[in-house]
């Protein structure tokens, strides 16, 4: 077997940095000289000839060791580790990840007292990866090339790509335990999975995510978006739609290419992506655990399902609110990976977030907002034809339940979002009634019904725009997190 020499980057040592601001650019710096060298070998090895040896550079690592049982605010969720050791986490994209890095690091600094070391770490970056961003290069299939891409480049590896940290199954090695929730490669992975998904770069995601499974709200996004432009005040920037289509003039057009990705994306940016983006993730909770997986890597500060659904209650009408304060999980796509016996909780600040703002866009409160708004179960199934099957079994477990609505999103949602540490919440719309003989059919809907799927995404934007308001320690909850947590969100 031949034997291939290893050239890889001149890196400096680790140093350590007692500044935030300072350990993000040397990330940086670490990044670019790394993506920069694997993108030259691998121009120079697909227009001429491959080199003799192999190209291999590393992800960039943050390092942080302490001896101490710091003692820091009870209250705090996140910014600390909880025992003496040694913490790493591997960095991609420390640009679009930037604000994010100096506020982690920041909180680690200043909780701790302590420096953090930034320097190369052993894990190599992955050569599709690292060409990612360059539209000029793509990296051919397994025997397009002239030679054996693996032989001269590192590939993207699933050994270490997964999820056992946010899984809590991670065994560390070296004694040394992880600092973020996810590695460099698992990050790479979802940008890549999300750019293709989407049809969007994952640089425009913001903040605050909003899923649905209905394209009425698309169009309901958009021009709630120009209608924000409009407003000088409003803080809003741009609109992104599908194919990275960005406007920032309410009445400009937008070029239709005639591509529908699988899950439309559409970003309403504002200053520090405390915008929103909403996501089609289309039928079914196959298409919720795939979105959410990829986007969690984003860390965004909440996420929430506004869709439809089947109201359960005869006391329920067509276009009647459901605010999930439980699930009842029968969608099967994540029992590996959050046992169906782990409960998902109601988390405070969404709940009041969502309730405060039905009742400003509806102009009811009180007992009269019990009229239009139930409170209760969400039952998530993953069978969309379950009408069909004996109805004993189903509906039985659901009364059993307390089960107030059924769709096949939301609790694979907010599973995914305790699973990851996502803030998340549910309010729906209740768009037919299977039990009581009100079908999902042409023709059945009421004005009122019309009417209230209209309000119902302004109803997600409102709330959105009150988590925005709230500080990160406070949205964030000790809920979400367990015995032995990640420094980092």
């Amino acid at each position: 077997m031949k034997q291939y020499k290893i050239l890889t980057p001149n890196a400096d040592k680790p140093e350590e940095f007692s500044d935030a601001t300072a350990a993000v650019d040397r990330l940086t710096a670490l990044y670019t000289q790394a993506t920069d060298f694997l993108g030259a070998h691998f121009r120079s090895a697909m227009a001429d000839a491959p080199p003799d040896a192999r190209i291999r550079a590393f992800y960039p690592e943050i390092r942080f060791t302490t001896s101490s049982y710091a003692h820091v605010d009870t209250r705090l969720s996140f910014g600390h580790v909880s025992a003496p050791g040694t913490y790493s986490a591997t960095i991609t994209r420390p640009d679009l990840f930037r604000n994010y890095l100096i506020q982690q690091i920041g909180l680690l600094i200043e909780n701790h007292g302590m420096s953090v070391v930034i320097g190369p770490s052993n894990t190599p970056i992955p050569v599709h990866f690292a060409v990612s961003n360059d539209a000029a290069l793509n990296v051919p299939r397994e025997g397009a090339a002239d030679f054996t891409l693996r032989d001269v480049f590192d590939v993207p590896d699933l050994s270490t790509t997964n999820d056992d940290i946010v899984n809590g199954t991670y065994v560390p090695e070296g004694g040394v335990a992880p600092l973020a929730p996810f590695t460099a490669q698992r990050v790479d992975y979802s940008l890549a999975r999300l750019a293709h998904y989407t049809a969007t770069d994952p640089d425009h995601f913001q903040c605050h995510v909003l899923f649905t499974n209905y394209q009425f709200y698309v169009t309901e996004f958009e021009q709630f978006a120009r209608e924000m432009l409009r407003d000088e005040n409003s803080g809003y920037t741009s609109f992104v739609s599908t194919g990275d289509r960005e406007i920032t003039e309410p009445d400009a057009p937008i070029e239709d290419t005639g591509k529908i990705p699988q899950m439309p994306t559409y970003h309403l940016k504002r200053e520090n992506g405390s915008g929103i983006t909403l996501v089609n993730i289309g039928v079914g909770p196959s298409n919720a655990k795939t979105a959410t997986d990829h986007i969690a890597v984003l860390r965004p500060h909440a996420w929430m399902m506004v869709g439809h659904c089947a109201g359960l209650r005869n006391s329920q009408a067509l276009g009647d609110f459901v605010l999930a304060h439980a699930y009842l999980r029968e969608d099967h796509v994540l029992d590996d990976d959050l046992p169906v016996w782990v409960p998902i909780p109601a988390l405070a600040e969404i709940q009041i977030a969502l309730e405060k703002a039905v009742a400003e866009v509806t102009q009811l409160e009180g007992y009269e907002l019990k009229r239009i708004m139930r409170t209760g179960t969400v039952a998530t199934i993953d069978n969309r034809n379950w009408e069909l099957r004996d109805q004993s079994g189903p509906v039985q477990r659901l009364s059993q339940s307390r089960a107030i609505a059924l769709d096949m999103e939301s609790a694979t949602i907010a599973a995914n979002g305790y699973r990851f540490r996502v803030p998340y919440g549910t309010l729906l719309c209740v768009s037919d009634k299977p039990l009581h003989g009100e079908l999902k059919l042409p023709g059945m809907a009421s004005d009122f019904y019309k009417t209230q799927v209209s309000r119902h995404l302004r109803i997600g934007i409102r709330a959105m725009e009150r988590l925005r308001n709230m500080p990160l320690e406070r949205i964030h909850s000790r809920k979400l997190r367990s015995f032995d947590e990640t420094a980092f969100l």
